[in-house]
């Protein structure tokens, strides 16, 4: 049978026989002044030591690299680095053949014991991507290996990050092992048992390039940081080491596993996001958004993101009608708050409790505009007693919007179907602003949509629940403006014109000037 690795084609009966070198071992040991042609580190200890050559008269053969022996097509970096033996996360180490993780590579180590009891002699460090011979224990250095050391810890440019927003980024198609075509950044990520709820918040957030920019360098752009906020975060390092593999032009398979961030998201909340457990995608971007804020040493000081709140308490004159709704009372005292927002709250119409005699009304439709007026300044709201108003003062360079779709009562978690009638491009947030006139621009463009889709009805069905997002090409829009829907593995290329009949529970609006942005 034909087998093709690393970019050669041999047969499997044919591969050379490589010697075991257990009894070389024993005889350096008791006579540690022979002279053997190869490389190897005897001690025991698992710290990394100089390397030491037998007889120092040269490097190492050819013939004993076993690189033909490495199965790339075996080889998954996604999953957490702990050793398959004692699943401890202190200097592992990757089979280069099997693709198992296993502690260290002296000679009383896991690895070692693999190497011999399974004749898979290549082994990669899994945090310094140096590659390793055993049980002989001598470093190989090969131009062959470059490729699995990019996918291990895929590295970027400012040059490289350059181009992910131009049109040439998307005509052109990369390739994993099974030739599978594949477009950086527009790829699917696994869904290991109940979390694509995530996986939409981690596909939305990555595609803001200001913070896809910034992890994409982390952790050369964090020393460009004050030092009182230069702290190492093993959730942002985390998060960083999964844009860097979704925006690979040079992966294995064309799909991304988020499995080590959930993990390290798991230990970081409290056990509150689980992989098994269903979610909210709006909770969870609060609740990481948040941490990585707080993570890179951020404050509450007002910064891109202002929002104005009015209340005052509901006044009652018995001289009113039934139907007369509470109004704002110049003559009385108004509270005014002003505070930066993390997104901005949607409510939706309740919907009609029959439908009419033409069955127009079964899924009702309201613009976005209509739902925008809550933040016009003059549309009020009542709630325990108060009435509200809101305004906004500073827009920052992307909106999050999030449309409330779900409310509780004391039985049931109901949905509210409502379909949101929006444009893609030209959306301008002037009428809901009350700033300086040397305010930035206010046009903003559709950069992601979040989507609910579930069994018909009106209460939250969670185990039929399916999340997907709607992300646009880089650039800015226009008559090229492509499209593509992601349903964790599931992508593919969508019409314009189709986005806003689902369900939109999170939207991301960038602002036109946002294009024009530069990386410094």
């Amino acid at each position: 049978m034909d087998n093709t690795i690393s970019g050669e084609t041999y047969r499997a009966n044919e591969r050379p026989f490589k010697r075991a070198r257990t009894e070389e071992l024993d005889i350096i040991k008791e006579n540690p002044n022979v002279q053997i042609n190869h490389v190897e580190d005897l001690d025991s200890e698992e710290e990394e030591r100089p390397v030491r050559t037998r007889n120092n008269k040269g490097p190492v053969k050819a013939t004993d690299l076993y690189l033909d022996t490495i199965n790339r097509a075996a080889l998954d970096f996604d999953f957490e680095k702990v050793c398959s033996v004692c699943v401890s996360n202190i200097n592992v180490y990757g089979c280069l053949v099997c693709g198992r993780y296993f502690q260290g590579r002296g000679p009383s180590s896991y690895a070692y014991a693999h190497s011999i009891h399974e004749d898979h002699h290549v082994f990669i460090n899994l945090e310094t991507g140096m590659v390793y011979v055993l049980p002989d224990n001598y470093p190989v250095s090969d131009p062959s290996l470059l490729d699995i050391v990019a996918v291990l810890s895929p590295k970027f440019t400012l040059k490289d990050i350059k181009q992910l927003d131009r049109p040439s980024h998307f005509t052109h198609s990369s390739f994993d092992l099974s030739n599978n075509s594949y477009i950086p950044g527009f790829i699917g990520l696994n869904n290991i048992k109940r979390h694509d709820h995530i996986n939409v918040i981690i596909h939305m957030l990555l595609h803001v390039p200001p913070l896809r920019n910034f992890l994409l360098l982390y952790p050369s752009k964090l020393q460009q940081l004050p030092s009182a906020k230069q702290k190492h975060s093993e959730l942002i390092s985390r998060l960083s080491l999964l844009t860097r593999k979704l925006w690979s032009p040079r992966l294995f398979k064309s799909q991304v596993s988020p499995h080590e961030f959930l993990q390290e998201v798991n230990r970081a909340s409290g056990g509150k996001w689980r992989l098994e457990r269903q979610g909210d995608p709006a909770e969870f971007l609060g609740w990481l958004l948040n941490k990585v804020h707080a993570d890179l040493g951020g404050t509450k000081k007002k910064n891109s993101s202002e929002l104005r709140l009015e209340t005052q308490l509901v006044s009652v004159r018995p001289d009113e009608g039934t139907n007369q709704r509470p109004e704002f009372n110049i003559d009385r005292d108004i509270k005014t708050n002003v505070s930066p927002f993390l997104y901005l709250a949607v409510d939706l119409p309740p919907p009609p409790l029959f439908q009419d005699s033409v069955e127009k009304n079964i899924i009702p439709q309201v613009s976005l505009a209509s739902v925008l007026s809550k933040y016009d300044g003059y549309t009020t709201q009542e709630a325990l007693g108060q009435l509200k108003r809101y305004k906004l003062q500073r827009l920052p360079p992307y909106i999050i919007l999030h449309y409330k779709r779900f409310a509780k009562n004391n039985f049931v978690e109901e949905k509210n179907p409502t379909i949101i009638n929006f444009p893609l491009r030209g959306i301008d947030f002037k009428d809901y602003l009350d700033a300086s006139p040397n305010h930035p621009p206010t046009m903003y463009d559709l950069l992601s949509n979040v989507t609910h889709e579930s069994v018909a009805g009106t209460t939250r069905d969670k185990l039929n629940t399916v999340w997907k997002i709607h992300l646009r090409t880089g650039g800015g829009g226009g008559d090229g403006e492509r499209w593509f829907e992601i349903q964790d593995l599931i992508v593919r290329e969508v019409r314009k014109e189709m986005i806003f009949l689902g369900e939109s529970v999170l939207q991301v609006w960038q602002r036109r000037d946002a294009y024009e942005e530069t990386i410094e």
